[in-house]
């Protein structure tokens, strides 16, 4: 609400001749040595501000639908959205103080493939969606893996290898309020060169490994990550027909920098992510075109390829082992697996999402004695370190993300103040919900300084999502807490407006206009009411004063009162506009 109109000039790296590589998490060492460091930290520290930036991601994410177009499918963007939704509220995970929650779309692109850009903007392509087959599992593999990046921020800091690797960059200009000035060729450029080239492959790992955790965390099947490499090996091999697509080693052994690393390897990483997981109990191998499932190396499942499905012997004996491994890793004893007998065949754990697999190949082949029999020996000499271990890991991992979440709380006030900003910058978007995400986080730290304000844009985030009532018990509760802050009675008269109280909204705006009679932002609230009203002649005025005190920005007002307030700034906006309007059609022409 504070930032009426905002121009913000981003430094993205320049985009030439690829320069040689370097690891990622020696980056610093290693510009220092190159005589590049000042050029490293200074872009990182503008890519870090870009990632923390709202304005920058509901603008990239529009201009990404605008250049790919949304998926039509309405299948690929459910399947999406329940994978993302799952993982960002059921994942174990928390945001640094300079991070922004994630959003995603799902484009038109036909290619393999999917993004984290530096702002938690996921972009994913409908080609991703359809090539792994819809599969929540493996969609939730490849979804978590770019969520690893950004919570990492390996995207910023590849950005800003990528400077210091090029010594120079370029400026794009981002208007946030239309973000049609962001040059898309050159982002998606960047996008493509700094990935691709300038994450290493170690920094790959380990974003496959923050993946495995954070999925499973969400009750996603632990097989999930190995079923996805297995079913983009293939692709790459047999289907696409994009020489360019992915970018291949020079030597398949080359550990040091390239692209993305072998997919057969990471296969194996993620299988080995996957039995560790269930306490070393479960392990698959495959055996010429079938894949067999051992129980501390006794077999339980073999799988082979059903009709032609190519990847589906793969993708059971993964789902099957990975049920296993969850079994194994969440129940200290066989007495979790709760088996019983039902009818002529035995069942066993529950209906949860992550033993669907393992629950219907095992009904299906009558598995349930065989496996209640090695389930028991497996525990009867298993040994009292291996449940140590795995405690041991949980703790760890979940004393790793504690520290992040307490260093954000515990983050400066400048730090605080900008969680704030962001949150109410969300409800300029009409993003309530995340919105809500964004000023709880502000509302945990403990260097806030506003905790008033806090309450007045929590308010109005509600009334975005529709809780009226509490909307308005939030606001109240900031006016009595901080009357002489006018964006307190700002934020009510938004609550009252969306509530239908259009006086007690204008009696807000008046008591906003006595703490400060130049805000712009009160008047253009003030304009929008009376217009919604019909008195056009004190709309009129109110835009007046918008106008005069924004220094004539003929895009602060609406175009048919800038005709009354300034013809000749609204003919050449309205020209403008129509030439904006004849380029995009031009480039949607260009691009089919």
């Amino acid at each position: 609400m504070k930032k009426f109109l905002i121009a913000t000039l981003v430094t993205i790296a320049a985009v030439l001749s690829p320069a040689q590589a370097l690891a990622a998490d020696a980056w610093a060492i290693a510009a220092e040595a190159l005589g590049v460091l000042a050029a490293y930290q200074s872009s990182l520290k503008q890519m870090l501000a870009l990632g923390n930036n709202v304005n920058a991601q509901m603008a990239i994410r529009k201009q990404d639908m605008e250049k790919n177009g949304v998926d039509p499918n309405k299948r690929d963007v459910e399947v999406v959205n329940y994978v993302m939704t799952r993982l960002v509220n059921g994942g174990q995970y928390e945001l640094r103080v300079n991070s922004l929650p994630f959003v995603w779309s799902v484009n038109d692109n036909e290619k393999f493939n999917a993004a984290c850009y530096p702002m938690n903007y996921i972009s994913v392509n409908r080609g991703l969606v359809r090539g792994l087959n819809c599969d929540e599992n493996q969609l939730a593999a490849v979804l978590a893996h770019e969520m690893t990046h950004g919570l990492e921020q390996h995207s910023a800091k590849s950005y800003a290898q990528a400077v210091a690797q090029s010594l120079g960059a370029f400026m794009v200009g981002i208007n946030v309020d239309t973000g049609n000035n962001i040059d898309w060729s050159k982002f998606s450029a960047m996008v493509d060169y700094s990935i691709a080239k300038n994450i290493s492959v170690p920094v790959e790992y380990a974003a496959d490994e923050g993946g495995f955790y954070l999925m499973t965390s969400a009750g996603f099947n632990p097989g999930g990550g190995a079923a996805a490499m297995n079913r983009l090996s293939y692709y790459v091999r047999y289907e696409t027909q994009d020489l360019m697509e992915f970018d291949a080693h020079d030597k398949s052994s080359d550990e040091t920098f390239s692209d993305h690393p072998d997919t057969e390897r990471r296969e194996a990483k993620l299988l080995e992510l996957m039995t560790n997981y269930g306490g070393g109990h479960v392990t698959v191998r495959k055996a010429d075109r079938a894949y067999r499932v051992f129980i501390d190396g006794r077999e339980i499942f073999f799988s082979v390829n059903i009709a032609d499905n190519p990847t589906s012997a793969a993708v059971n004996a993964y789902y099957f082992a990975g049920g296993l491994c969850k079994a194994f890793h969440d129940h200290d004893s066989i007495d979790g697996w709760n088996f019983r007998g039902t009818g002529n065949h035995t069942e066993f754990l529950t209906d949860d999402f992550a033993y669907r697999e393992l629950r219907e190949i095992c009904a299906m082949y009558n598995l349930g004695d065989k496996l209640q029999a090695l389930v028991d020996l497996a525990y009867k000499y298993e040994s009292p370190r291996t449940r140590e271990r795995i405690h041991e890991a949980d703790e760890e991992r979940k004393n790793l993300w504690a520290k992040v979440r307490d260093d954000a709380d515990g983050a400066t006030v400048k730090a605080a103040k900008q969680l704030r900003i962001n949150a109410d910058i969300y409800n300029d978007h009409g993003q309530g919900e995340l919105a809500l995400v964004q000023i709880e986080r502000a509302l945990r730290a403990t260097n806030q300084d506003d905790i008033a304000e806090c309450l007045a844009i929590r308010g109005r985030a509600k009334a975005v999502c529709g809780d009226y009532d509490g909307a308005l018990a939030d606001t109240n509760a900031a006016v009595e807490r901080d009357p002489k802050n006018l964006y307190n009675f700002l934020n009510r008269a938004d609550v009252r407006h969306m509530r239908g109280e259009l006086d007690l909204a204008l009696e807000d705006i008046a008591r906003a206009l006595t703490i400060d009679a130049k805000n712009p932002v009160a008047y253009k609230l003030q304009g929008d009411i009376f217009d919604e009203q019909g008195q056009t002649d004190f709309a009129t005025t109110s835009y007046r004063k918008v106008y005069e005190l924004t220094k004539k920005n003929p895009h602060a007002v609406p175009l048919t009162y800038l005709e009354k307030i300034d013809a000749k700034a609204a003919d050449k906006l309205r020209k403008a506009q129509a030439k904006a309007a004849q380029k995009s059609e031009d480039n949607s022409h260009d691009d089919a």
